[in-house]
């Protein structure tokens, strides 16, 4: 059986704290999640805030659980309405990844610049200021 998560990151507001947030809405959550097909639960207290990850059978769980009301009025009261929420698939915080990160393409296909060798001090001496050239010599 294949669950499928989803992650709602509170974070601290300037004022409040998530964990008062939480306080307020995590019962409601909860009720919320169980009443309405959530398979499997879990509440994290980090150093930023709170996160709630919640498991469902089905995408669709998910959908009507987000618009119940409940879950409406707790996400619009978070401390921080600008920056203070996250909602996403999957499940999140510092929860690591099923699978082993793949190394990062590079960048410029891999290729470094090649080193310029300096030119000889005479070379570069004689292109800013040339010889003078001997009197009558050119001149017409």
């Amino acid at each position: 059986m294949e669950l499928y998560w989803w992650s709602i990151e509170v974070f601290d507001g300037a004022a409040l704290p998530a964990s008062r947030w939480q306080d307020a809405h995590g019962e409601a959550l909860t009720e919320a999640a169980i009443t309405h097909g959530a398979y499997a639960w879990q509440w994290h207290a980090h150093s930023w805030g709170v996160l709630f990850e919640i498991a469902f059978r089905g995408d669709e769980q998910w959908a009507v659980f987000r618009d119940l009301p409940a879950v409406r009025a707790a996400l619009d009261a978070v401390p921080d309405p600008v920056n203070g929420l996250l909602v996403y698939p999957g499940r999140g915080g510092s929860s690591g990844r099923a699978q082993p990160r793949r190394p990062r393409p590079v960048t410029g296909a891999g290729a470094a610049a090649l080193p310029i060798e300096p030119e000889p001090l005479g070379a570069v001496l004689a292109t800013c200021h040339p010889a003078p050239t001997p009197a009558g010599v050119g001149t017409a």
